[in-house]
């Protein structure tokens, strides 16, 4: 493995911490904050983060105040959930202030916790505020060197307030992208508008119920579908004492975050001797360690399985649309005017109202991910469990201050604040965990057979959906015993009980790549509730990657000297790049190319010659996305048009998926299927068209763009079963990266000494094009390298690029 620092040796600090809160910068700006109290270490942090990234923070606090469409125009795009750019900035203000004037943020700081902060969590996001704040007057506005907000009138002091509203906006943003333009433009049918059929929905043909019903399911699935794959995601896997060489247990967390804009990781050492001391990444602005390792425990997140949001379908008067039938009685919904601010074109300041409507299950929505729910004969309410949720910010504070995999696992059932991820752990004890335990719907199996509607059943029930789709539910609201129940075990209303929810402790290993519990490890498959995802489904090829890599190190048959997992082969593992998908249809690909009457194929209107692509794919043996790869560019473009959306059972394989083999299978693709030859044929049109080489370098092709320097990046697509995720994307206009590896950590502990940790952070510390730190980890990312991390008093004061701040 190529680092760039010495190994780790010493042992944590015990003295106490200084007067002042400090940073000591360490090579490539990774900051180490060391400070007596919670409050002063959140100062510092405060005051780091806004040194790297004032810009982004920035308009992440304007955002989620509800002022884009005044400072920005209303016609902007937004980014409020997990993907970029799903919204207008008018949407995003309305949805925004929406929660502003209900007040839901103020009232969940006010309330005790868990379901309210903890003093420390309140006492750092204090500090956070004066550090940020500090940093803004010591710089000023006008000498910001990042040309994002260089003297932009949005730039602004915070309040604590500010603070906890983007914490808000984080554990929400699960919920964001699917319904937030239906939240925002729900109108109800004009009064002139045609009655509705005499006939009930109830008294409607069943064929005809049950072919709208199949329709709208679909379309739902298939946005959700594409949505999933354009979206975060994460690898974790953390491996036992029996899968470990030269130490106790490792883990290895590979999240798939944005490169772009709020949902950025940022990197640090947070350090208050005697209380914690804690190293990794946070979304920026979060003044904790979200995912990371202390002296005992390492942990990371995967996106989950589970639909943190349930929809309610209410049956209407035809005469008197807002109001709704529950148990047999009419109720008025309640009506809200949300107003904001918007800039016209002349640079005049207007207001924008709209009327937005609730029931007692939530607000109305006329959309979900884009795909219409008409309000006529009846409406659809929202219920999101993460919109009462602060309870994350508890939850990161005591991982990062957790001792073992148990106090994990005591933490996340005793806060059930993580909002839409699995957990993945490994202590120093040489256990390994994976939890599925979070704010989910109370949705039992037997709530949700008795409630769901013909569409809900279609989106929720087990092989009626794709495996790769959340299991969203719609209940009939018609009755108020459909809402979710309260449970007596649940940290707050609403909420499955955490002891239903999966977990799984064993030595060898466990990882989660974004599929259900199921297969944390195939050796013991788990159970559980069906809202929390499928059991005995296909799998995604990264999912079996990942299993394939840990079985076959630790068994010591992937042609890696030795057996079990050292820094050196997980690393070495990860930036192979190596695709599951061509592992499994490579050569049944070349097959189907060199079986072609004169590599001749007509498709779409196209006459395309095939031949020159056989020799370039049988020459790519080593189906790895690595920067010099030739062929694979080719064969990712062929494997998304035969894929097409679809989940990877409809493929034409000849051996179909086996839920007693889920790794291995299906597999043995055939070759002598049209779709096939056909999907080869449009992918090798479409480089053709774009004037791509079929066997140039991946490193001509996949680059993200740092000032005038575009640096090659490895790695590809998660459809095609490669670990280290990079989705390209388009970024003003241009082909870049937005999504993929991001804050990269492997740790290891072993029965003595301090953790020892590798890292890169992938798009680097800042989004400051004038920062020192805007690529240079981005650069070694690019070479397959990793930072060694300072962790003891002893490695932080060896640093040569040792720089210390005192904030006096």
């Amino acid at each position: 493995m190529a680092v760039t620092a010495p190994a780790a040796t010493g042992a944590a600090a015990a003295e106490p911490g200084p007067d002042k809160p400090t940073i000591r910068y360490t090579e490539y700006g990774i900051p180490h904050i060391i400070a007596s109290n919670w409050e002063d270490l959140g100062t510092g942090y405060g005051y780091a983060a806004a040194k790297d990234n004032i810009c982004t923070l920035a308009d992440t606090y304007l955002m989620v105040n509800a002022q884009r469409s005044r400072h920005l125009g209303p016609n902007g795009k937004a980014s409020p959930g997990k993907d970029q750019n799903t919204t207008t900035n008018l949407n995003s203000d309305l949805y925004f202030q929406r929660i502003k004037d209900n007040g839901v943020v103020e009232r969940l700081i006010g309330l005790p916790a868990p379901n309210g902060p903890e003093p420390e969590v309140k006492e750092a996001i204090r500090g956070y505020v004066q550090g940020y704040n500090r940093y803004l007057s010591e710089t000023g506005v006008n000498n910001i060197t990042d040309p994002a907000c260089r003297g932009a009138a949005w730039v602004r002091p915070i309040t604590e307030l500010d603070v906890y509203r983007h914490a808000h906006a984080e554990i929400i943003m699960g919920s964001a992208d699917a319904l937030l333009d239906g939240l925002v433009n729900a109108t109800p049918p004009g009064a002139s508008a045609a009655p509705p059929p005499a006939s009930s929905p109830e008294k409607a043909g069943k064929a005809a119920n049950t072919a709208n019903a199949a329709k709208t399911a679909k379309k739902i699935r298939d946005a959700m579908a594409a949505s999933h794959r354009q979206s975060m995601g994460s690898n974790a896997l953390a491996v036992g004492s029996q899968g470990v060489s030269g130490g106790t247990s490792m883990l290895l967390a590979n999240p798939h975050f944005p490169w772009q804009g709020k949902n950025r990781m940022w990197q640090s050492h947070l350090t208050i001797p005697g209380k914690v001391n804690v190293s990794g990444a946070s979304l920026l602005g979060l003044p904790a360690v979200n995912i990371g390792y202390n002296d005992n425990v390492a942990w990371s997140h995967t996106v989950a399985t589970v639909a943190p949001f349930g929809l309610f379908d209410v049956q209407v008067d035809p005469l008197n649309p807002t109001k709704y039938l529950v148990d047999g009685e009419w109720e008025q919904m309640t009506s809200q005017q949300v107003a904001v601010d918007v800039r016209n074109a002349d640079g005049s300041i207007g207001k924008v109202t709209r009327t937005l409507w609730s029931t007692r299950y939530g607000p109305i929505t006329t959309s979900i991910q884009g795909i219409p729910l008409p309000w006529v004969v009846s409406a659809h309410a929202v219920r999101d469990v993460n919109m009462d949720n602060l309870r994350a910010m508890n939850t990161w504070f005591r991982l990062d201050q957790a001792k073992d995999v148990h106090d994990v696992v005591n933490t996340l059932e005793t806060t059930q604040g993580v909002p839409f991820f699995n957990t993945v752990a490994s202590d120093r004890k040489g256990n390994t965990l994976y939890a599925d335990i979070q704010a989910t719907p109370n949705i039992t199996d037997e709530h949700a057979k008795s409630c769901l509607t013909m569409t809900g059943q279609l989106l929720f029930n087990p092989g009626l959906r794709p495996s790769n789709v959340p299991p969203v539910s719609i209940f009939d609201g018609k009755r108020s015993e459909c809402d979710w129940p309260n449970d007596p075990n649940a940290v707050a209303p609403g909420l499955l009980d955490p002891h239903k929810q999966p977990r799984l402790i064993r030595s060898d290993f466990v990882g989660n790549a974004n599929d259900s519990a199921w297969l944390a490890n195939p050796e013991q498959p788990l159970s559980f509730p069906q809202v929390m995802g499928d059991a005995a489904t296909p799998r995604s090829l990264r999912t079996q990657e990942l299993i394939l890599t840990a079985q076959n190190r630790i068994n010591g048959t992937d042609g890696l000297p030795g057996k079990g997992f050292t820094p050196e082969t997980m690393g070495k593992l990860l930036f192979a790049d190596n695709s599951r998908a061509a592992d499994l249809t490579l050569n049944a690909t070349v097959t189907a190319c060199q079986s072609v009457p004169f590599g001749l194929v007509l498709v779409d209107g196209n006459l395309v010659n095939v031949s020159e692509a056989c020799p370039i794919l049988a020459a790519w043996k080593d189906h790895n996305y690595t920067a010099d790869s030739r062929g694979s560019w080719l064969f990712a473009n062929f494997w998304v048009r035969l894929q097409g959306g679809q989940s990877i059972e409809k493929l034409p394989w000849r051996v179909a998926f086996d839920p007693k083999d889920p790794v291995h299978t299906p597999n043995s693709l055939d070759s002598g299927n049209s779709a096939v030859r056909d999907a080869l044929a449009r992918a090798v049109h479409a480089l053709r068209k774009a004037g791509i080489p079929l066997n140039a370098p991946l490193s001509d092709i996949q680059k993200v763009t740092r000032g005038s320097e575009q640096i090659p990046i490895h790695g590809s697509i998660g459809e095609l079963g490669v670990l280290n995720v990079i989705t390209p994307g388009q970024v003003d206009g241009k082909l870049d990266i937005v999504f993929g590896s991001s804050f990269i950590q492997q740790v290891r502990f072993t029965t003595d000494g301090p953790p020892q940790a590798y890292s890169v952070m992938a798009y680097s510390q800042s989004a400051n094009p004038n920062s020192p730190h805007y690529a240079d980890q981005t650069k070694l990312f690019s070479a397959g390298q990793w930072v060694t991390e300072r962790f003891t008093e002893e490695q932080i004061a060896a640093s040569p690029a040792l720089q210390t701040k005192v904030l006096n």
